[in-house]
């Protein structure tokens, strides 16, 4: 835990070398069985509020990324992701499409009206991460989907 919270810290660090070698490590323990649920949720939160408010591109590529990794063995609540869902409209594309991507792997069919604005997204990549984010929502839960139409 102590490797946690060591790149926990280094989130707020001045230097943006810093934050992204923190960012990515975070990733690679995400990534492992190594967190239980809670500390993979204070993990994730962590980087998606570093996401938000950070202003170095490839800092906040890292931090998407790493949260990306915790979908492989962790199930996580939309809730988490709200910050970085009311920040999509000022989004650049890339980043737009990880978070689109982040949204649909929580499989919360609450997260389809933050998704479906961007299937007519003018990048084609943001339109496709759309529709395969919506469709993956709806193939988890086709009960659910089909009665909230």
């Amino acid at each position: 835990m102590k490797d946690v919270s060591a790149a926990l810290e280094a989130l707020t660090d001045r230097d943006p070398d810093r934050r992204d070698v923190a960012a990515a490590s975070l990733g690679d323990l995400l990534r492992g069985t190594v967190l239980d649920a809670d500390t993979a949720r204070l993990v994730v939160g962590r980087l998606v509020s570093l996401t938000v408010n950070e202003p170095v591109t490839r800092v906040r590529e890292s931090a998407l990324n790493a949260v990306s990794e915790a979908f492989n063995h962790h199930r996580l609540p939309l809730d988490l992701f709200k910050s970085l869902a009311a920040a999509m409209p000022t989004m650049e594309a890339e980043i737009l499409g990880h978070t689109i991507y982040i949204l649909g792997a929580t499989h919360a069919p609450k997260a389809l009206p933050m998704i479906e604005p961007f299937l007519n997204h003018p990048d084609q990549d943001v339109r496709e991460e759309a529709r395969l984010a919506a469709a993956e929502i709806i193939a988890s839960n086709p009960e659910d989907t089909i009665h909230n139409s």
